[in-house]
């Protein structure tokens, strides 16, 4: 899986991020996909897959049967010959949960088992990963780098008010990570280094559930134009300046005439924004996706 073909890609959600999955048994009606595990807000690789193939107009039809490229990627439909496609996308994992301020607007917030999976995940294929530090730290406490925006040894994120403490580490983090996320826009990653802290595993587990957003949804009744009865609902979204990563690579091909390489460099390169998720006729779902350079 760790060949020449596979590549990281981060995504900076430009809007909420709506990913469902499906009616919710709790307040809210239409919560976000989280994994089973960690219950962290994700997106899931097919999702990702279907939205790419759009934006290659490789949608399932004409616009993918007529061209070799856009059937090896994403595959073909039908009973007896139907394939998926050789670009496999992984899940794409939250690496940094946007959270409001009391001072500098918001945090990007992460935690060190965040940290430990992106390393696990993407050593080998995103070089100097491997080298950076997962800070250790337990309870109510924060790391920042020491050009934070954030306050001076107090961190007021929502309703907490969380010790903070500068960190030589925290600060490499930001700027790698920031490299990653804005490869071609030094303004972002000097916003980010200054908004960048390390939360326990504890706490960011607490804001992934209470730090999402949550929306009140009405339907109008035509007939009266006033809310109609059970009209009322409440979406939950994945903030704007969310960060999330993962990874893609190329399966075996089985259509003649074309590499592994041409459809990772066709269809996995550069810079996209893409809508991923529902809710697109209100805003929701604008991102910007970028893959790992050559």
């Amino acid at each position: 899986m760790k060949d020449k073909t596979s590549k990281s890609y981060w995504i900076h959600a430009l809007s909420p991020l709506h990913v469902g999955s499906g009616r919710g048994v709790g307040h809210i009606d239409l919560p976000i996909a989280r994994e089973k595990v960690t219950n962290w807000p994700y997106i899931p690789g097919s999702a990702l897959k279907g939205v790419i193939a759009d934006h290659h107009d490789a949608s399932a039809g004409k616009g993918r049967e007529d061209c070799a490229k856009k059937k090896a990627a994403f595959g073909t439909a039908g009973d007896d010959s139907s394939n998926a496609g050789a670009l496999v996308f992984s899940d794409a994992r939250i690496v940094c949960l946007p959270v409001q301020s009391l001072y500098g607007t918001f945090a990007w917030c992460t935690s060190p088992m965040v940290l430990r999976q992106l390393i696990r995940d993407l050593t080998g294929i995103v070089p100097g990963l491997e080298d950076l530090k997962v800070p250790s730290l337990s309870g109510e406490k924060a790391l920042a780098s020491k050009k934070t925006v954030l306050g001076d040894d107090t961190l007021y994120l929502q309703d907490l008010d969380v010790p903070m403490e500068g960190c030589d580490y925290v600060g490499k983090w930001a700027e790698f990570l920031a490299g990653q996320v804005f490869p071609e826009d030094e303004g972002w990653r000097g916003e980010f280094d200054k908004r960048f802290v390390v939360l326990s595993d504890e706490v960011f587990n607490y804001l992934s559930e209470m730090g999402t957003q949550v929306d009140a949804r009405i339907r109008i009744d035509p007939e009266n134009g006033v809310v109609a009865t059970g009209g009322l609902w409440y979406e939950e979204a994945l903030p704007a300046e969310a960060v999330l990563a993962g990874m893609v690579w190329c399966d075996k091909v089985t259509v003649k005439g074309v590499s592994e390489d041409e459809l990772v460099k066709g269809f996995c390169s550069g810079k996209l924004c893409l809508q991923v998720g529902g809710k697109a006729t209100v805003g929701r779902g604008r991102v910007s996706l970028s893959f790992q350079e050559e």
